[in-house]
């Protein structure tokens, strides 16, 4: 049920356009439908307004106009966020994605983004001078806010998180202010970007240190289904060892139609170890040959490939691609024992369908190696990131999906190792998942940065820290 449609008098819409350049969408526009649209198809919310900004006077209008009329805002750039977060019922959506600017300096090796560029848009830029930071396992999704939530990825391990690159941020603030945020300047707000989201306002324009990235050496290994718990302790004796060039997940998922698996295995249930090697041909020969003994595999796909393949090679499954149902319960998670296993083979046995999926990331190396107070970014430790996911296309097949995702979480909880990554908090977690995520202390001084920069909560369609 969709609330009552909220309605903006003709003046004040018509003064909004006086100082908005971009477009302005309303219920009546005949491209409602698709603008409103995001990535998790179980959101489906009706904003009054859609303000699509081209610059940073229009988000300063649009934050104006949202704060005269007492509505409530969402801020949009990639529009991926599994919460929906990028649209509202009844209120004013701020959508960033116009925002495409890029300048990258392949001197300083650097490259300064507007809020909506995706990692696809943002690598195109970088890659032509062959360079690239860490950002996301799925082009598709917005630069902002993976980088504000943290950003894992594929160079992770390697070059830090996303967060760990971010050098600068542009941001308009609920009371109408555009700032900066950097280590000289605001120090504290910037300290609170990196890993608290979109609490303290809307970020226009970040600059990000890049890294020599052109080809990367991959190695994907295909198991069946049955393999899962030999291969989930191989795949955790496997990265004790792993070099920081490299970063590797292990996802039980639908196998794709890929040549390199027999055909009679394609849309079943099965296992993939994929990782990721940015260094020398030789190094990473050495790297993947544990990879590739086990088993053996069904199949294997070892090659180079240029880094942006690698980026948008899942963008097309069901887990990333638009049109789909989402739900996704996340934890951290440490090197689990035979019991451990057993629970996850067992929810995994459980599935409903081939469309859900179990993911478990290893990190360390270079996001263990910055200090746990440096950024909000909390679980800097932890050694692995564990994912339920669950993906579906009918409608009336969402309430199994949703209830499997939600038990194969519970179920595993005795052996979560505390915390969770906040950019795959879903909508309607158990209460209390954000002061989770970031523990007491960390939690105590984000909510004094809120009350500092947002005191009325302005910004509240997001991993929420209330003031």
């Amino acid at each position: 049920m969709h609330q009552d449609r909220v309605r903006f008098s003709q003046a004040a819409l018509d003064a909004l356009r006086t100082n908005f350049r971009g477009e302005l969408i309303d219920p009546d526009h005949g491209r409602y439908d698709a603008a409103r649209v995001v990535w998790n198809a179980r959101i489906d919310r009706r904003p009054a307004l859609l303000a699509r900004c081209t610059g940073v006077a229009d988000v300063l209008a649009a934050v104006r106009f949202a704060r005269e009329q007492g509505a409530i805002v969402a801020v949009r750039g990639g529009g991926h966020d599994v919460a929906g977060s990028g649209v509202c019922e009844g209120g004013i959506v701020i959508d960033l994605s116009p925002m495409k600017g890029v300048r990258v300096d392949p001197t300083r090796r650097t490259v300064r983004a507007q809020a909506g560029l995706t990692w696809r848009e943002l690598d195109h830029e970088t890659q032509a001078f062959g360079l690239a930071t860490t950002g996301g396992q799925c082009s598709a999704t917005g630069v902002a806010g993976v980088t504000l939530g943290g950003g894992i990825g594929w160079l992770m391990r390697q070059h830090g998180l996303s967060i760990d690159n971010l050098l600068s941020v542009d941001l308009v603030t609920a009371d109408g202010r555009l700032v900066t945020a950097s280590a000289d300047e605001n120090a504290e707000l910037f300290w609170g970007l990196r890993g608290g989201g979109g609490n303290f306002g809307i970020v226009t324009e970040m600059e990000l240190r890049l890294h020599p990235v052109e080809q990367v050496n991959v190695a994907m290994v295909f198991h069946p289904s049955t393999r899962f718990a030999d291969a989930l302790r191989f795949y955790q004796s496997f990265v004790a060892t792993e070099p920081e060039p490299m970063t590797s997940t292990l996802i039980h998922i639908e196998l794709p139609a890929m040549p390199q698996i027999p055909a009679h295995m394609h849309g079943t249930p099965g296992v993939i170890i994929a990782a990721c090697y940015n260094g020398p041909s030789e190094a990473a020969e050495a790297a993947f040959a544990p990879l590739r003994a086990f088993g053996p595999p069904v199949g294997e796909l070892v090659s180079p490939m240029p880094y942006t393949a690698l980026q948008s090679m899942f963008d097309t499954a069901p887990a990333g691609a638009y049109g789909y149902g989402q739900c996704i319960r996340a934890r951290y998670v440490s090197t689990l024992g035979d019991e451990g296993i057993e629970a996850l083979a067992a929810q995994l046995r459980a599935a409903p369908s081939a469309l859900c999926l179990f993911e478990i990331l290893h990190l360390g190396g270079a996001i263990a190696r910055v200090d746990e107070d440096a950024t909000a970014f909390p679980r800097r430790n932890a050694p692995f990131f564990a994912m339920f996911q669950s993906s579906w296309k009918d409608p009336a097949d969402a309430e199994r999906h949703i209830r499997w995702t939600q038990d194969a979480w519970e179920a595993t909880q005795p052996f979560a190792s505390g915390g969770v990554y906040v950019n795959f908090l879903d909508d309607g977690e158990p209460a209390g998942r954000v002061q989770e995520a970031y523990g007491e202390a960390k939690m105590k001084r984000l909510a004094a940065l809120k009350r500092a920069y947002d005191p009325t909560n302005f910004f509240r369609m997001n991993k929420n820290i209330t003031p």
